[in-house]
């Protein structure tokens, strides 16, 4: 073979090279499924589409989690699951999905507030009691857990409880609105009440989080996209040094002429 011929050749195989990396480089960029269903999830929490939201925070848990875990978003995917579920009234299925939650992160507070809300809705009352003594553990100021440790109290008819609650979250939060009608509530059903023969008074309990708790609940979303240094970058450098030599060895060959 000619000298020529060999470093067209040589040439030509450069520049294939050049426009061949960046394309293997682009297919080999893939967005991570796990984190397209969660960022899907919040957003249709965040329009209060709770069943489709269950369906996109499913999707990711079936994914693989090692992206989202890396962040909190595994964590607000059981968050937030479980909250979807307690909006649309399945407790049994809250209560489920916050222990798998529980199981990697057993000191967050809001998995067992939440699953406190649920256990209380089923009427395991003294189960809710537990979950909102975690809570108080993990966190002493939580002026809701101790709300809702006040309405537990007064279903279960132990109306001093109750009020002791009510007044500890008016302690921490002093004018508490939510505090003060569950203390006046209390009180009075105290005052009436004699333990060994009346039943507990019934009260209205709130069907949905208390306010107060549901803006700890806010959706965060994760970058959509993978970040950046997990990706292969497509770099013109390649063509450009494929074309620069290949001018280079052409000018060569045609001195040699």
């Amino acid at each position: 073979m000619k000298i020529g011929q060999f470093i067209h050749i040589l040439a030509i195989l450069l520049l294939i090279i050049g426009f061949v990396q960046p394309a293997m480089a682009a297919e080999n960029e893939t967005t991570d499924a796990a984190t397209a269903f969660y960022n899907r999830g919040e957003l249709l929490l965040q329009s209060k589409d709770y069943a489709r939201a269950i369906e996109a925070f499913d999707q990711a848990l079936a994914s693989n989690t090692t992206m989202i875990r890396q962040s909190d978003a595994l964590l607000y995917t059981y968050t937030d699951k479980g909250y979807a579920l307690i909006q649309l009234n399945n407790y049994t299925g809250a209560i489920q999905t916050i222990d798998q939650g529980l199981a990697l992160y057993k000191n967050d507070e809001m998995l067992w507030y939440n699953k406190g809300f649920a256990l209380f809705k089923l009427g395991n009352y003294q189960d809710a009691l537990n979950s909102y003594d975690k809570v108080l553990q993990i966190n002493n100021q939580s002026v809701p857990a101790l709300n809702n440790k006040g309405d537990t109290y007064f279903q279960m008819g132990r109306y001093q409880d109750a009020v002791d609650s009510y007044l500890r979250a008016n302690e921490k939060d002093p004018g508490n609105s939510y505090a003060s009608a569950g203390l006046e509530k209390a009180q009075r059903a105290l005052a009436a009440a004699t333990p060994s023969t009346t039943a507990p008074s019934q009260t209205i309990i709130p069907t949905t989080l208390p306010a107060t708790t549901q803006s700890s609940l806010t959706p965060t979303i994760v970058p959509t996209a993978i970040p950046t240094n997990t990706k292969s970058p497509l770099s013109p450098l390649p063509i450009v040094a494929a074309l620069s030599l290949m001018g280079f060895l052409s000018v060569i060959l045609m001195k040699k002429r």
